[in-house]
Order: C-alpha cells, then structure tokens, then sequence
C-alpha cells in the first residue's frame, strides 16, 4: 500500500468543542439561542454552510434567510478559534509515525474550509507529518464528492487499489465508495457504530492500532 487519506474532525482530531464553541458565539452575536455539543456532533460533516444552515434551523431560524450573515459571523469567529482545545484521538500520532516509518504517504482530505484545515494539521501534527492537506476550497466539490480523493491520489502518486481512506461519518463512507477506495470507518469518532453500520461500513475500527494491522494484512494480500 502506497498511501492513506484521512478525514480530520472527528478521525483525526477531536475538533467537537472547537466546533461548538464557535458555531455557540455566532448565535450569541445574532441573538439566537445556542445549540447544543450533541447537536453540533451531529450537524459536523459536510462543510461549514450545512452546519451552520442545521444550527440555524435548530435556533429557530427555519427559513435560513439570515444564513449569509451566519456565514460571514461563523467564518471570523471559527478562524479565530478553530484550534480551541482541540487534540488529537489517543493513538493517533503513534499511528501517523509509524505508517511513515513504512514509507506510506499521507494526505488529509477535509470538508472543512481548506485555510483552518491546514491550520489546524500544522498546529496539532507539525508541518512534516502530511504530504499533503487540502480542505474545502473553490474549485473542488465538497465530500461525498470523489474529486478530492482523485485529486489527492495525483499528488501521492497512488492508484485507488493502493490507498486507503480513513473517516468517521456516512459522508466518508459515501466518499470512499463514491471514489472506488477501500474505506475504513473510526468508531471513536462524531458518529456512533450503530450509525456507521446504517451507513454501510465496510470496515470499521475502534481504536488507531487497528488500522496498521489493517495495514499489514492488506500488503500481506498483495
């Protein structure tokens, strides 16, 4: 196996509180009630427009015609506070290092908007750990959409028999399939086993360790 591609909050890096926090300050400034961390769980996913588009019909706000000055209130406020207490899962690195030490190359792919993306993987992992990070940006459709998973195996110079993907949601497992790469689902993550099952998982895993044997037993199969 030539490469891994990794989803960030929620697989990667626990960003819940982070996420919480900011999308609680944007609903203060619009004076709007708050929602709630198990809400916000729940809405994170599918890029920054959708959850704020869910918290805001969770505060009320129905016909989402205030959506744009949720946007632009969200979108200072979450680059200002976008790695507020956030760390990584418990194994993480231990993993990332080690599938380095076997020559894999490694990419984030994140729905998250791509400047606190890169922010957030610099300030938590360093700047040498990922090949490469790309968030959601113009030019590229959002996940479940294959194309960042195709652009990414560009980069890595991987064909998708030889890349692993890596998340914790129904999105990725829909962009996994959508892509045609194998898919592994993180248990540990925004969604429960029972929701991961729903989704069709193919693979799923309760803790980092699990994905180098995973690892192992796929270029022993080779």
């Amino acid at each position: 196996m030539k490469a891994c591609i990794f989803d960030l909050d929620g697989t990667l890096t626990d960003t819940l509180e982070s996420l919480t926090y900011s999308v609680t300050e944007t609903l203060k400034e619009m004076g709007l009630p708050v929602i709630t961390a198990d809400e916000c769980r729940s809405f994170v996913g599918s890029g920054a427009r959708v959850l704020m588009e869910r918290s805001l019909e969770a505060a009320g706000e129905a016909d989402l015609g205030r959506i744009g000055e949720g946007m632009e209130r969200y979108g200072r406020i979450f680059d200002a506070n976008c790695t507020y207490h956030v760390t990584p899962y418990e194994g993480i690195t231990d993993m990332l290092e080690e599938l380095r030490k076997r020559q894999i190359r490694l990419a984030v792919l994140s729905n998250k908007p791509h400047r606190q993306t890169v922010k957030v993987v610099r300030e938590i992992f360093g700047e040498d750990m990922f090949d490469y990070v790309q968030g959601q940006q113009e030019g590229i459709p959002r996940k479940p959409s294959p194309e960042g998973v195709y652009r990414l195996l560009e980069k890595l110079k991987a064909a998708k028999e030889e890349c692993l993907y890596v998340g914790d949601s129904e999105v990725d497992i829909q962009t996994g399939r959508n892509a045609g790469v194998r898919t592994i689902s993180a248990a540990w993550g925004f969604r429960s086993r029972e929701v991961l099952e729903a989704a069709g998982a193919d693979t799923i895993i309760s803790r980092p360790q699990e994905l180098l044997q995973s690892v192992q037993r796929r270029d022993e199969d080779q």
